[in-house]
């Protein structure tokens, strides 16, 4: 991939990280969790991962989403079979919500980042990268919760253990930069940005010794760079990501991270827009 910069890239394009980490979250469980049912939370990938996983497995599933979250998500996650429940993602507290419903259907709880299954699933995705072009200097991956930076540098240090790990999230919810400069988990309000699956107000519990360990740093960008990076990808690549898969390579591209010669992994993950939205981006931008 060109991109700024006479770096050598390598962009692993997953078909679904979160639907690796759901569906090994499910398939960990003992048959009694799976005949019981799974609750989950999410605005929209973690949510179909589940829905679609749990379909696939034969096990029901019910997804608490934000009443904003994109419209084809709500309908992906429906048409995979599963029972959405809304809420208000800045005056409700998703989590609560959620546990209260996993104790009232006797089901298990499968939250979108912070579980150790979910982690491990959505880490194969550099896993698999490492193996195709082998070792690399750089990897870049995004970050909201910490389920997929998590994974993926558990993958790098297992593979490829001389990479520096670099996670990417949007400039408006910068929750786990400020976690990793003060060395702890760090709350903030509910961002706003068109990353609208990396809006999360703090990192999981798991993940966040993981980052602490294995990861460099974590940069930010903003709304504008991701629409330019999108705009980058349907111009140039002929393909659609959504602003959360577009934050690595913004930051790449975008020149936020400086890589020249080095060998650098870009982890690009989602496709989940509609077109009008995605348009209307585009133009506005």
């Amino acid at each position: 991939m060109d991109a700024k910069g006479s770096h050598e890239g390598h962009t692993a394009t997953p078909k679904g990280c979160p639907l690796r980490g759901a569906y090994n979250a499910i398939a960990a469980l003992q048959h009694g969790g799976q005949k019981r049912g799974v609750v989950a939370f999410s605005s929209g990938n973690h949510a179909q991962a589940i829905a679609y996983a749990a379909r696939l497995q034969g096990v029901a599933a019910t997804i608490v989403m934000p009443k904003d979250a994109p419209e084809m998500k709500v309908a992906a996650t429906r048409g995979y079979g599963a029972d959405v429940v809304f809420y208000d993602r800045y005056t409700e507290d998703r989590s609560a919500i959620s546990a209260k419903l996993a104790a009232e259907r006797d089901a298990v709880l499968i939250p979108p980042f912070d579980h150790p299954e979910v982690i491990a699933g959505q880490g194969t995705a550099v896993l698999e990268l490492i193996e195709e072009v082998g070792e690399l200097d750089l990897i870049v991956t995004p970050l909201g919760g910490g389920g997929l930076l998590a994974g993926s540098a558990l993958s790098a240090q297992a593979r490829s253990p001389g990479a520096v790990v670099i996670g990417v999230e949007p400039e408006a919810g910068n929750d786990g930069q400020q976690s990793l400069r003060k060395g702890e988990i760090v709350h903030i309000p509910v961002p706003k940005s068109i990353a609208d699956g990396a809006l999360t107000n703090h990192i999981g519990e798991h993940n966040f010794p993981i980052l602490r360990r294995e990861v460099r740093e974590i940069v930010t960008v903003s709304d504008a760079q991701l629409v330019e990076t999108m705009r980058f990808f349907a111009e140039r690549m002929k393909i659609i990501v959504e602003p959360t898969g577009c934050l690595a390579a913004a930051a790449v591209l975008q020149g936020v991270l400086p890589c020249a010669g080095q060998r650098v992994g870009i982890l690009i993950s989602g496709g989940n827009v509609d077109l009008a939205t995605f348009g209307a981006l585009l133009r506005e931008g």
